[in-house]
């Protein structure tokens, strides 16, 4: 189950493109973003329209193997471009990537580099994917940032699944087991306000004391818990913040949530 229903996913796509948009519109392209270092605001906006054309070309052609993403990666050259041509890369790209989405459904196989295989995965992944580089572009430029509280909750739960891959718990000669007895961990977003169904949604138990890492939503004791807005939960998970971060409350074992957070970032680095 999502937090948020593959119509939602789409529009809200196109919102958050729109919101990036105007955000650059007045913007110098070459002003560094703290959040991606080493890009410039141009390159920044060059990888999302190219990630928001590699999700289409995957969900337009039904895919079901990998598809080059030379779009996504190769932003080096793209250090000038103007605000203009940006402008339509990202306008473009967005309304593409949703007509493919909505022609295909949610539930159409298609290749997918996480859990899913389906089109819902790219739903989802390039919403939170524009999310993210939006708090970079706001930082860019000295914006306040501010996201929808269940488009943020969604986005911590499609962390979590991206957080219970195989390959976090693969032994690595040198590297510190991410499994072992009594590692668990509470995740609370806070501020949610009095809804059941938004409260049930907003707290998740990792635990990573079996085989496997297991989540689920839940309320209980673990050895740590990490307490922020849903916004912010999502920009730690994402490196943008750290657990040191005013607006993050750590109890509890903060070794294992620093861990936890290097761990299941593996896919950012993929």
């Amino acid at each position: 189950m999502t937090v948020l229903g593959y119509d939602r996913c789409c529009a809200e796509l196109l919102t958050q493109t729109d919101l990036l948009r105007a955000l650059v519109a007045d913007a110098d392209p070459s002003v560094a973003v703290p959040g991606c270092p080493g890009w410039n605001l141009a390159q920044l906006l060059r990888h999302v329209g190219g990630a928001h054309r590699w999700a289409e070309a995957v969900v337009r052609t039904r895919s079901a193997e990998p598809v080059p993403h030379d779009l996504v990666d190769e932003v080096a050259g793209y250090a000038h471009e103007t605000p203009e041509v940006l402008d339509a890369w990202l306008a473009e790209g967005a309304r593409h990537l949703v007509e493919a989405l909505r022609g295909a459904g949610p539930d159409v196989p298609v290749w997918s580099p996480g859990p899913g295989g389906t089109a819902l995965f790219w739903a989802r992944r390039m919403l939170h994917e524009t999310v993210v580089h939006r708090a970079d572009a706001s930082w860019a430029v000295g914006a306040p940032f501010a996201v929808a509280r269940d488009v943020a909750l969604d986005a911590v739960d499609e962390w979590m699944g991206f957080g219970s891959a195989p390959e976090l718990v693969e032994p690595t000669p040198g590297v510190v087991p991410l499994l072992g007895p009594g590692r668990t961990l509470h995740v609370r977003a806070t501020g949610t306000g009095t809804d059941a169904a938004v409260e049930a949604a907003a707290e998740w138990l990792v635990d990573l004391s079996g085989d496997a890492v297991a989540w689920r939503r839940a309320h209980a004791e673990a050895a740590v818990t990490v307490r922020a807005a849903p916004a912010d939960l999502v920009l730690l998970l994402y490196g943008r913040y750290t657990a040191d971060d005013r607006r993050v409350e750590v109890r509890g074992d903060r070794a294992l949530l620093d861990l936890w957070l290097e761990r299941t970032s593996f896919w950012l680095r993929e």
